[in-house]
């Protein structure tokens, strides 16, 4: 955790991956690295060419991957979306996993979002923003 977050345990959060895992049926390691908008923009500057940040970007690899998450627009969107920033930490985990899987939203008819939709009701999470984005349409 390169940016701590006082209400949130770094062992629940290993925890929660270790669950996603299993619900995604992802095999390998997944590691996930909490860190600044400057970094994440750096990132997505340096693997997807888009000069900006991003709340969370996923690297697939042969035995799992790695997850990045923006800890600064996880608080934002927790805040603006009223849930607990734990819980949004959660769900840019369980989004992060998807992609690692091989899923994508951008290209697969809205197969991911079905998935990610169902998996976030049985791990008792909140609606994501696009869940609500796509709500008010």
């Amino acid at each position: 955790m390169e940016a701590k977050i006082a209400s949130v345990s770094p062992k629940a959060l290993e925890r929660f991956v270790g669950l996603v895992r299993r619900e995604a049926r992802l095999q390998g390691e997944v590691n996930v690295l909490l860190t600044n908008d400057r970094k994440m923009k750096d990132l997505n500057r340096r693997f997807r060419r888009k000069d900006k940040t991003t709340d969370v970007l996923s690297f697939p690899s042969l035995d799992g991957g790695d997850i990045a998450i923006s800890v600064p627009l996880a608080k934002l969107n927790a805040q603006t979306l009223g849930h607990e920033v734990g819980d949004e930490l959660k769900i840019l985990i369980l989004h992060g996993a998807l992609h690692l899987k091989g899923h994508d939203h951008e290209s697969d008819n809205g197969a991911m979002a079905r998935l990610e939709q169902r998996l976030r009701k049985k791990l008792a999470l909140p609606l994501s923003l696009t869940e609500r984005a796509e709500g008010r349409r």
